[in-house]
């Protein structure tokens, strides 16, 4: 995995991630998607729609207004609720999350765990078991203990709203300002992190419009509009992807955490007292999601939320490995029936479901999946940008930048490349063949500099395919094609080329 800032660097110098209006000094927390980010964005937004609506008969698709009636946000708990706990140290005047000050203590605690499981590992080699050292070895338990206490005290804390606690948290764990390294610390407070705006000439309260936090909210209100227009039976599930906005006071991690997103979600509606049967099969469903790219299992890992939130009775986290440890990446929580009882009870208008089987009327529960796109863009671009050792055209080690993204993803799929650029015939042919290509699939043209330098390029944005024209194409009509991964070049026939990447690049290869 590449260092966290030769990442970004990385994004930027090969037009996948911006900074928003840079030529202003940019906006912070906020980032525009270049060409080669855009495609594959859309190809991880085509590959979730895909997966999630086309494959299955009991999901369709919306696409809500992000400006929805101010009443739908009360409902939902976001005017009253949706707060961070803030608190600021006096010496630097730099704002942080409480919460997370604390969980960051808890993660030093897990690190010197780490710590003594690896120096065990190493003493003991093969002979090791991990489960059995944690089991036994009393350090380790008390670690585990102590950790366990924190979490726990953090959960009671947020539940009950409880900022007095956070403070004095802080303060008994003796956490420091990681700018200033002081602990004078301000009280902890809330903040709401809506975006608020006015309606048109409405001034007050009245007028008051908000940017949505978050989509799900516009899959609830359209509830029964989408069960009785396509006559779905319960259960079924709507997906929609779309932005959301939050005004993060502590926004960092490149686009981990911005104030503009866009979600991946889907609510799936389910008769009351099933919720846990289809949490546990939608927990597995998503993990395999994310595997089918070829993620590797132990980047990937399942956390279960000691904190639920006020309309969940069960939530879990699939975490990502990022190149600053593991954190979310998709959450799978149930819902109950919170959010179609509140939308209910505030709109005054009935929104239930008749179930034919049963001959009653009920209030749908909810099952949920969301998963943010640009922490999705972010996984993938981590998981796969790498430097390694590669021998070079003299046969000598050389180090290359490469994005070994799934074929599927990749912002371009296959480059041409005429082996010379100043002869007509091998520049005509390449043209040509990319004129042919291009119907098919997302293609580059390049033939400037020398074709090693080329294939450098197009390692360093993910293409899993270069088709180099030479000579020899002009005689037979065959290509030489090279493969990112493995470096191994073959050639084919031109009517060939095209069946050869169909099945190897599609995102239907993903999906059987």
């Amino acid at each position: 995995m590449m260092d966290f800032k030769n990442l970004i660097s990385h994004c930027k110098e090969y037009g996948f991630i911006f900074p928003s209006s840079e030529i202003y000094d940019g906006l912070s927390a906020v980032y525009d998607y270049g060409p080669n980010g855009v495609e594959l964005k859309n190809n991880i937004k085509s590959y979730w729609w895909k997966s999630m609506v086309q494959m299955h008969k009991n999901i369709v698709g919306i696409d809500a207004a992000i400006f929805m009636h101010p009443k739908t946000w009360k409902a939902s708990g976001h005017v009253d609720a949706f707060n961070d706990p803030l608190v600021d140290n006096k010496d630097s005047k730099k704002r942080y999350r409480a919460d997370q000050l604390i969980e960051g203590y808890a993660e030093k605690i897990e690190a010197k765990i780490n710590k003594d499981i690896e120096k065990a590992r190493t003493r003991f080699g093969d002979a090791f078991d991990e489960a059995q050292f944690r089991a036994t070895n009393e350090r380790i338990i008390e670690r585990q203990k102590e950790i366990d206490a924190v979490l726990n005290r953090l959960a009671d804390a947020m539940k009950t709203g409880n900022m007095d606690d956070l403070k004095a948290q802080i303060e008994e764990y003796e956490i420091v300002c990681p700018e200033s390294g002081s602990r004078n610390w301000t009280e902890v407070r809330q903040f709401n992190l809506m975006f608020n705006t006015q309606l048109g000439n409405i001034a007050g309260e009245e007028g008051k419009l908000y940017l949505r936090p978050e989509t799900a909210q516009g899959i609830f209100v359209n509830f029964l509009n989408v069960q009785k227009s396509t006559r779905q039976k319960v259960p079924f599930g709507i997906a929609q992807i779309g932005k959301a906005f939050r005004n993060e006071i502590v926004a960092r991690q490149f686009i981990f955490r911005m104030r503009e997103f866009e979600q991946m979600e889907m609510q799936f509606f389910i008769q009351p007292g099933t919720e846990m049967q289809w949490y546990e099969y939608w927990k597995e469903t998503r993990l395999q999601w994310h595997k089918a790219l070829g993620t590797d299992s132990s980047k990937l890992r399942f956390h279960d939320h000691n904190n639920l939130a006020h309309y969940a009775n069960a939530a879990v986290d699939i975490e990502f490995e990022f190149p600053f440890g593991f954190k979310e990446l998709e959450g799978i929580h149930s819902r109950t029936d919170f959010d179609l009882s509140q939308h209910q009870e505030l709109s005054g208008k009935k929104i239930q479901y008749f179930d034919p089987e049963l001959n009653e009327s009920y209030v749908p529960y909810v099952v949920e999946t969301s998963i943010g796109c640009d922490r999705m863009f972010l996984a993938m671009i981590s998981n796969a940008l790498q430097e390694e050792n590669v021998p070079d055209a003299d046969g000598q080690d050389s180090v290359r930048t490469v994005m070994k993204l799934h074929p599927a993803i990749a912002p371009v799929k296959v480059a041409v490349l005429p082996l010379l650029k100043n002869k007509e015939e091998l520049t005509s042919a390449a043209t040509a063949l990319y004129d042919q290509l291009k119907v098919h699939f997302n293609c580059q043209y390049d033939e400037k500099d020398a074709i090693g330098r080329r294939y450098r390029r197009q390692d360093a944005i993910g293409t899993p395919y270069c088709i180099t024209i030479d000579f020899e194409t002009l005689e037979n009509n065959t290509v030489t094609v090279r493969d990112r991964d493995s470096l191994e070049q073959v050639r084919l026939k031109i009517d060939e080329v095209k069946n050869f990447f169909q099945d190897k690049v599609s995102i239907e290869s993903l999906l059987v």
